[in-house]
């Protein structure tokens, strides 16, 4: 069956995550996506710089179609122009003017195409003191106060996934899926607008919130507190998790499991309160016992007490995980160059439109010409792309 946006067609100008996982959201979603690319390499992402296929390219880029046109010359330009007219929606993530300079800004593609949805996508926003600052990554989660409750700041350690860059793609993704429907109604496309600042900082709501309420900063260990979250070291030096949460039951479970009855009514322990006010004693006191068994013991116990809990996992062992494995969220696809390549899938399933996964990432300039034969009698004959050897 064909997917919810079977039908729209997406001009991607994007490289790097945070514009491409915006693409690759839509197009698992059943949209047609053309990444737009230069001649020389591509997306930088190719191999870091070679125009070739990387996991790092491959994980945001697949559904996609790839093509080739230089954006600096009259005939790449014409091309562009021509491809937004008859596009439902434009993502970018260049510096702000980048487009404008181009040729290829929102004013003169909306005029051009009143329809069209137009995704800026930008380290800090469009205007502002700092709309010209470079915009990474842990740049976005440094300013947007994320990793302020990852890391301890005493020893502040960055983190191993682009969380920032993700999150700003879904965000995009969702700016574009409300202004599409908004289309619907109004029969207008519209300026989607969003940040590396703006998405990290609204992810923190609940932080915000607290603070807000309570005037007190939070820390990484604010939360563990609050929600009562602890991770322990068994005895094998495997580490787990548990998150107690509201529930008074799972506070007993824990305590029970941990050969502790008697902390259940201890004064010192009495109310959730007071279990925040002990949080390091309550630690300590549980991880001298979970230090005596093997990992497996222990998680076998508190799920016979219905306590949330979990193993800290590697990715390996995510990926072994027969839970996993019944949710089908690994794919292989036949690859031209690799034989084959593994990917995570979506996590979303849509059981009349399905999201599905269907070609890895696109060669260089792969599909140049089958795009461009679609506006052959709109711009003028050879110059406009390159398909890569």
């Amino acid at each position: 069956m064909a997917g919810a946006l079977a039908g729209i067609t997406i001009l991607e100008f994007a490289s790097y995550v945070s514009g491409p996982y915006t693409g690759m959201l839509l197009g698992d979603l059943g949209a047609e996506v053309i990444k737009i690319e230069d001649p020389k390499t591509g997306d930088p992402f190719r191999g870091w710089g070679a125009a070739e296929y990387s996991a790092t390219f491959g994980s945001v880029n697949r559904n996609k179609k790839s093509v080739i046109l230089d954006l600096k010359s009259d005939a790449g330009l014409e091309a562009a122009l021509a491809l937004a007219e008859d596009a439902d929606v434009l993502i970018e993530n260049y510096r702000p003017g980048t487009m404008e300079r181009l040729g290829l800004g929102w004013e003169v593609l909306s005029a051009a195409n009143p329809r069209l949805v137009y995704c800026s996508i930008t380290g800090f926003g469009r205007t502002g003191p700092y709309a010209e600052r470079p915009g990474y990554d842990t740049v976005g989660q440094a300013m947007g106060g994320l990793l302020s409750v990852l890391t301890d700041l005493e020893n502040p350690q960055p983190m191993g996934i682009s969380l920032s860059d993700h999150l700003t793609g879904i965000m995009a993704a969702y700016g574009v899926l409300g202004a599409l429907m908004a289309r619907h109604t109004t029969g207008k496309g519209q300026m989607v607008e969003t940040s590396l600042l703006s998405a990290t900082l609204a992810f923190l709501g609940e932080n915000a919130a607290r603070y807000f309420e309570e005037g007190e900063v939070p820390r990484r260990k604010t939360r563990t507190e609050t929600a009562q979250v602890y991770a322990f070291v068994a005895g094998d030096e495997k580490p787990f998790v548990v998150h107690l949460s509201s529930p008074p039951k799972f506070w007993e479970g824990l305590c029970r499991t941990a050969s502790h009855p008697e902390w259940i009514n201890d004064p010192r322990f009495k109310t959730k309160a007071d279990r925040r006010q002990a949080y390091d004693t309550l630690h300590a006191g549980f991880q001298e016992v979970f230090s005596t068994k093997p990992r497996d013991h222990w998680l076998d116990a508190l799920l016979e007490a219905d306590v949330p809990s979990a193993p800290i996992y590697r990715l390996d062992e995510v990926l072994d995980d027969p839970q996993v494995k019944h949710l089908g969220m690994v794919t292989e696809l036949p690859h031209p160059k690799l034989g084959s390549i593994k990917l995570i899938t979506g996590a979303v399933n849509l059981s009349d439109t399905p999201v599905a996964v269907t070609s890895p990432a696109p060669g260089h300039g792969q599909h140049t010409d089958e795009i461009l034969a679609r506006i052959k009698d709109r711009v003028k004959p050879g110059g406009a792309g390159e398909t890569a050897p």
